[in-house]
């Protein structure tokens, strides 16, 4: 059999478990994971290479109904992905019936009139019970029929071969894009940041984390000591501010500790971690803050 080689798009709604697919395939964590939505803010590759084949995960941002600029660059980003990839996965949580952002990309999908195979890939199918998971499986088939189904648990490890079997028997005849070593195209201070936010995303409430940004201003190699990293988190007023400090700095201090456990496994190396925080005034509804951290919106030609 031919090596094979190609893009796989991993989309969905949020939190439907894409980057958690995506870690338990490759087996170590490049992309953060929490259980609120909109956890991934760009596309990143996850680069899983066997004997057969060289699969090229896009994880991409969870598609929702946007309620600032922020949101209508996370569903651009994810939309973009669909005409550059091979095969599409699209994840759904299997354990609760289709919502709305779940028929928007199942129309998304087959208004695209997509060359590409795609797979429905039928998530947390450890969860609840088996007829509940099949009245679910079977609403979510006929949103897009002509679509290949497979019951899933990234959590269990559950249906993952089956997967890579399907890909080995999708993806285009082709050499490695990138060498057997290489898991993801972002850089350690890159998946450093975005571990950052997690642990903001895992210890803060309410609408608090999701108007967090992180900016790496130091990653230094101390030898055989580990690393050093200061960030600095930016929020969109005062008052969030306030919280992400915490009395006395407790919430800071903790959003710390768990960065520097997930920085550390990542790396394999002790990590040094400073954290401050600054004010940026509605930095997710303004084009030239956004572009600060990254995050390259197209505005819509009039």
């Amino acid at each position: 059999m031919s090596f094979r080689t190609g893009f796989v798009a991993v989309i969905g709604r949020p939190n439907v478990g894409k980057s958690t697919l995506i870690n338990a395939l490759l087996g170590q964590k490049i992309a953060p994971v929490s259980s609120r939505p909109q956890t991934t803010r760009r596309r990143q590759l996850g680069i899983l290479t066997t004997e057969k084949m060289q699969a090229i995960f896009v994880d991409t941002p969870g598609i929702h109904n946007p309620h600032h600029k922020l949101g209508r660059f996370l569903n651009q980003e994810a939309q973009e992905a669909l005409g550059e990839v091979d095969a599409i996965l699209w994840l759904v949580d299997v354990s609760e019936p289709p919502t709305e952002d779940d028929e928007r990309i199942a129309s998304l999908l087959a208004e695209a009139r997509l060359r590409q195979p795609i797979l429905l890939g039928l998530n947390k199918a450890d969860r609840g019970d088996a007829e509940g998971r099949q009245q679910n499986a079977a609403r979510y088939q006929a949103l897009l029929p002509a679509a290949e189904t497979l019951f899933l648990s990234a959590l269990q490890g559950e249906g993952l071969a089956d997967l890579l079997s399907w890909l080995e028997a999708h993806l285009p005849e082709g050499e490695p894009a990138y060498p057997d070593w290489q898991i993801t195209d972002l850089y350690e201070r890159e998946i450093a940041a975005e571990l950052i936010r997690e642990a903001c995303l895992k210890h803060l409430d309410d609408e608090v984390p999701h108007a967090i940004a992180v900016r790496i201003d130091e990653f230094k190699e101390r030898g055989e000591t580990g690393a050093y990293i200061h960030a600095t988190l930016f929020v969109e007023r005062d008052s969030q501010k306030g919280i992400v400090i915490g009395k006395g700095g407790k919430m800071i201090k903790r959003i710390g500790m768990a960065a520097r456990r997930e920085i550390e496994a990542m790396s394999g190396r002790k990590v040094f971690l400073e954290l401050r925080v600054k004010v940026l005034k509605d930095w997710r509804n303004k084009p030239d803050l956004m572009r600060r951290f990254g995050y390259r919106l197209k505005e819509k030609r009039r």
